[in-house]
């Protein structure tokens, strides 16, 4: 087992968690961990089976199945195992406890699994990103997942480049039990990889840098369509917002579909940094509502607004709270947008504003049917981009430098 893995390895064994998600570049070790983690849990958990999935199920036999055997054989258990093809299926003699391997593309054999006793608590899904997206997890969990006190899920993927695939997404959700863990070839021992693989990393880093950052790094780099390459996560904990001084916040009014929202952030002038640490975002909700969550969120600075919506400008004027339309003109979008993009660095904290992080990090532009870039900005799926340009308008419309 990679060093990398052994804090997860005791976070499985003591039971803290009940899903890891693992994601990373090439040769970071992620199947290899996963591998080795079934047999042992079946092992403890005389009563559980394992379901391993791929999407397409003729990939299986000389991807995780192999990976499974591999494993096997590097515990030292393989008298205690029988493996077998057809059908594709791996079982503990000790017990009878069966490893088994699907492709999703038959959905039909999910739904008729049976076991000869207890149940199907483990499941592995690997390369997440290929599936159809959440619902199509989410149908296998709730098919299979049934009864029993242990319930373990393994997820695995290289993430896309495109920020705005779905499993990008998913390994931005944090919920209790769940652990998302990256691994690269620079975390496995470099022995476990040789000179081949370490030379060919070496030779694309000297290259094409995107290229190796997202195939042996593991990060998501975009298609060069992105409009905020300047965009970080990071982490703003409660006591570094406080010792914020230079407060902006915006308001981009909606209902339905379209959403109103919310942000607070900072302006760190000298550094050209803009700090996005707060947001809300509400559909079918009205202003009265809606003043009343910034009213519980202490918002007593200046609120700069769409200045669409003159009512809703007076409604929150009259609920007491400070608040302007924007200054629209011609070229404003344009403009104010151009000026987020010089900025040295925009953060966002993806835990306290995750709509706001998903609408930076997925802002594209657009490219026609010859597959060449548009002129303009996308007005699409940009109400959090529109708050932050709003509340900052009094900075980019400042004249001069």
């Amino acid at each position: 087992m990679s060093p990398a893995f052994y804090d997860v390895h005791k976070k499985i064994r003591s039971g803290e968690i009940h899903e890891d998600l693992e994601k990373g570049g090439r040769g970071g070790a992620k199947s290899s961990f996963i591998s080795l983690e079934i047999p042992m849990l079946l092992i403890k958990h005389p009563n559980v089976h394992a379901a391993v999935f791929r999407k397409v199920g003729n990939t299986l036999r000389n991807s995780v199945y192999a990976q499974c055997v591999w494993a096997i054989a590097e515990l030292g258990l393989m008298k205690h195992f029988k493996c077998t093809t057809s059908p594709m299926e791996i079982t503990y003699l000790d017990t009878g406890q069966k490893i088994m391997f699907f492709g999703l593309d038959d959905p039909g054999k999910v739904k008729s699994i049976k076991v000869p006793f207890g149940y199907i608590g483990i499941l592995w899904f690997e390369e997440l990103d290929q599936y159809s997206g959440p619902e199509e997890i989410r149908n296998v969990e709730q098919s299979i997942l049934r009864g029993g006190e242990l319930a373990f899920e393994f997820k695995s993927f290289n993430p896309p480049a495109m920020a705005r695939n779905w499993a990008n997404r998913y390994a931005l959700k944090k919920r209790p039990g769940k652990l998302i863990h990256h691994s690269t070839y620079l975390t496995t021992p470099p022995e476990w990889l040789g000179p081949k693989f370490l030379d060919d990393a070496e030779y694309l880093k000297a290259t094409n840098e995107t290229a190796y950052r997202h195939e042996y790094l593991g990060e998501v780099v975009g298609t060069g369509t992105a409009v905020f390459d300047n965009l970080h996560e990071k982490q703003m904990p409660l006591e570094e917002t406080l010792n914020f001084d230079r407060l902006y916040y915006g308001v981009d009014w909606g209902w339905y579909p379209d959403p109103w929202a919310y942000n607070a952030m900072h302006y760190d002038a000298a550094r050209r940094d803009l700090y996005i640490f707060d947001e809300l975002t509400r559909k079918k909700t009205s202003n009265q509502e809606t003043a009343n969550l910034l009213i519980k969120r202490h918002v007593n600075g200046l609120i700069i607004a769409d200045s669409a919506e003159e009512k809703s400008v007076g409604d929150y004027k009259a609920f007491g709270l400070l608040c302007r339309g924007a200054e629209k003109g011609p070229g404003s979008v344009a403009y104010g947008t151009k000026w987020l993009q010089s900025l040295h660095a925009i953060y966002i904290d993806p835990e306290r504003c995750p709509d706001t992080f998903k609408e930076f990090s997925e802002y594209e532009y657009e490219r026609d049917k010859n597959g060449d870039i548009m002129p303009g900005y996308p007005d699409l799926n940009n109400h959090h981009i529109d708050a932050v340009r709003y509340a900052l308008e009094p900075v980019w419309k400042r004249k001069g430098r």
